[in-house]
């Protein structure tokens, strides 16, 4: 949408078994750089979707193009090297004995020479906030914790793409948040980030662009702002807008634009509709 198409479905179809296909057609264009968040209902496709652009999953039809090229035939351990992919649960990609060791691993599989292997590994560990613990055993730390891990251990691969299946999930908001934050500073860093999540109001407050998933199909894929205008179309697919915008939308006739994401926006056009009010009385 706002650039060189980098990462790209076209017409694609998967089925686990014949005649019961799990995506349908789908279609869409994520460009360099950008940051998207895929939405929509458990059962919808999204992290079926997602395997598809690391290989972990084939189409039945159709293809995915990265940078203008098909990755039909291309092996998984190529694609990792621009692909990178967090899954939703840390304990299904976490197995070496130490932190540092995991966050290691990647560069070192792929190659990098050891000089550089220790400083994209400490680079991630500093960043992540990971130091204390790098000669501890992930298996020892909180969940929270173990999610760090695992973004920190793709993030130090490097890859100039990244795929992250729920990374909030589990968290309570504070960590929440600072995650985020994270994704926000890799993001401008150039990165290209397409986060799974069910959490709407993270979507609102981060993420510029949204794709819908609805049974298998792409149903909008639009800035997020303008996804998040769109009650009936989000009905149809079962997601409901955070609470500030539903509140926005209601206070719309009195006065108050719709057209806004997050709380901090809302706080701003209130107290402007409200100092327009009092200077009306006068």
């Amino acid at each position: 949408m706002s650039g060189q198409a980098f990462l790209e479905a076209k017409a694609l179809w998967f089925a686990y078994e014949e005649n019961r296909s799990v995506l349908r057609g789908i279609s869409f264009t994520i460009a360099r750089g950008d940051f998207v968040a895929l939405i929509g209902q458990n059962g919808s496709g999204k992290t079926t979707l997602a395997k598809h652009f690391n290989g972990l999953l084939r189409p039945t039809q159709g293809k995915i193009l990265l940078d203008g090229h098909d990755i039909r035939d291309r092996p998984i351990g190529e694609l990792a090297r621009t692909v990178g992919y967090v899954f939703q649960n840390p304990d299904q990609q976490i197995f070496s004995a130490t932190v540092f060791d995991e966050v290691a691993f990647g560069p070192r599989n792929l190659g990098f020479d050891p000089s550089q292997v220790e400083r994209l590994t400490q680079e991630a560990l500093v960043l992540f906030r990971l130091v204390p613990f790098a000669q501890s055993s992930p298996a020892t730390l909180s969940f929270g914790l173990r999610r760090k891990v695992t973004l920190a251990a793709v993030y130090s691969m490097q890859t100039p793409i990244l795929i992250l299946d729920e990374p909030t999930a589990g968290l309570d908001w504070q960590n929440t948040v600072t995650l985020m934050e994270l994704l926000s500073k890799i993001h401008k860093e150039g990165r290209t980030i397409l986060l799974i999540t069910h959490d709407m109001r993270i979507v609102a407050d981060y993420v510029p662009q949204s794709i819908v998933l609805e049974g298998g199909e792409v149903t909008l894929h639009d800035t997020t702002r303008k996804i998040f205008q769109q009650t009936e179309r989000l009905e149809r697919a079962k997601l409901e807008p955070p609470q500030v915008i539903r509140l926005a939308q209601r206070l719309e006739p009195f006065g108050l634009t719709k057209n806004m994401l997050t709380v901090n926006e809302f706080c701003d056009a209130f107290e402007h509709l409200a100092q327009e009010n009092k200077s009306a009385r006068g």
